[in-house]
C-alpha cells in the first residue's frame, strides 16, 4: 500500500508543477487553485508513506520520478524545450530510481 501511495504523491506532485506553470505566475485562478491543492494532497500522502518507507528511497523516487515526468509533459504540454543531453540525463534519473527500487528497501 505504501507503494501505491507514493506513486499518487508523485502524480499529484507532477500534476500540482505543470498547474504552476499554467498559472502564469500565479495570476490564473483555476491553475493556481490545482497547484495549491496538488501540492498539498502530494505532501500528506508522501508523509503517510514515510511512517513506513525510508526517507532517503522514498524522496529519492518522489523527486527523480516527479522531475522526468514534469520534463517530459512540460515538452508535451506547453512545447517546452528538452535538449538532447537533458533526455540522456533523465534516463539516467530513471536508471536511478530503478536502482534505488531494486535496492531491498523494507518498510518500518
Amino acid at each position: 500500500m505504501p507503494w501505491v501511495l507514493l506513486v499518487a504523491a508523485i502524480a499529484t506532485e507532477v500534476v500540482g508543477t505543470l498547474a504552476l506553470r499554467a498559472s502564469n505566475g500565479y495570476t490564473q485562478l483555476v491553475p493556481s487553485v490545482v497547484t495549491t491543492v496538488a501540492y498539498l494532497v502530494s505532501i500528506v500522502l508522501l508523509a503517510i508513506v514515510l511512517k513506513t518507507l525510508p526517507v532517503g528511497i522514498v524522496y529519492a523516487i518522489w523527486s527523480a520520478v516527479g522531475i522526468a515526468l514534469v520534463a517530459v509533459l512540460g515538452k508535451v504540454i506547453f512545447g517546452d524545450p528538452v535538449p538532447p543531453l537533458a533526455a540522456v540525463g533523465m534516463v539516467l534519473i530513471v536508471g536511478g530510481v530503478v536502482l534505488v527500487g531494486f535496492s531491498g528497501a523494507k518498510t518500518h
